[in-house]
C-alpha cells in the first residue's frame, strides 16, 4: 500500500473538486456548529484535512482573522490557495499529516471534517487525542465530523473507522465538556448519502 502522503497527493492531481465525495460548496453544518460558539473574530482556527475545502473562504467573509489549513496533501493545500487568489495571504498554510503533526500554536477552535475518521490504528488515534489536548487553550472548542455506525466503511479507497456520538463523546470525555451531537447525511456529487456524526465541546478549565 502506497504512504499516507503519495494517496492523498493523487487524488488530488487526478480528481476535479466537484468529484471528490465530500464535496460542499457551502460547509453549512460546520458553518452552523460554528456559528453556535460564539468565537470572538480574532479567535485562533485550525481547520484539519480541510482539502480544497470552502470553509476557509466563508470564516474570511464573515470577518475570522486567525485561520490555519492544515492537510496532508500540497497539492490540496495550492489549488486552494490559486482558488483563493489573494486572500490566501490572510492564512497560515500548514503541509502535515496530522497522526503525527506536533502544532506549534494553541487555537480557539480546532475543526476537522473527515480527517479524524481515516486514522484506524490505535497509536495514531492516541496521538491525535494527545496533541488536540495539547494545542486547544482552557475554554477552546473542538468541532469534529467523522462518518457515523450508519455511515460507509471505506472512503477513497482507504479503511475508515466509524463513530457513533456515544463512541466520539466517551473519546474526549476525560478533557472536553460534549455541547452538541448530530447525525448529519451528507449527499455527495454523485447522489450518495453518507451519514456524519458531528459533535462540538469545549475544553475543561
Amino acid at each position: 500500500m502506497q504512504d499516507r502522503k503519495t494517496h492523498w497527493e493523487s487524488i488530488y492531481q487526478t480528481k476535479k473538486l466537484t468529484d471528490v465525495s465530500w464535496y460542499q460548496s457551502k460547509p453549512i453544518t460546520s458553518l452552523n456548529f460554528i456559528s453556535e460558539l460564539d468565537l470572538k473574530k480574532d479567535a485562533k482556527i485550525i481547520d484539519i484535512g480541510a482539502g480544497e475545502s470552502f470553509l476557509a473562504s466563508f470564516l474570511l467573509a464573515d470577518g475570522f482573522t486567525d485561520i490555519s489549513i492544515l492537510d496532508i496533501s500540497e497539492e490540496a493545500l495550492d489549488h486552494t490557495r490559486l482558488r483563493l487568489g489573494k486572500k490566501a495571504e490572510n492564512l497560515k498554510w500548514i503541509n502535515a499529516d496530522i497522526s503525527n503533526f506536533v502544532p506549534e500554536e494553541k487555537y480557539d477552535l480546532w475543526h476537522d471534517r473527515a480527517a479524524f475518521h481515516f486514522l484506524t490504528e490505535e497509536t495514531q488515534i492516541q496521538n491525535y487525542l494527545k496533541n488536540l489536548e495539547n494545542s486547544i487553550n482552557p475554554g477552546g472548542f473542538v468541532i469534529i465530523g467523522t462518518f457515523s455506525e450508519k455511515g460507509p466503511e471505506k472512503c477513497s479507497g482507504l479503511e475508515i473507522r466509524q463513530y457513533s456520538i456515544a463512541e466520539i463523546s466517551d473519546l474526549l470525555a476525560e478533557n472536553f465538556q460534549k455541547l452538541q451531537c448530530e447525525n448529519i447525511d451528507h449527499i455527495t456529487p454523485s447522489g450518495a448519502v453518507q451519514n456524519f456524526t458531528f459533535c462540538s465541546f469545549q475544553k475543561k478549565s
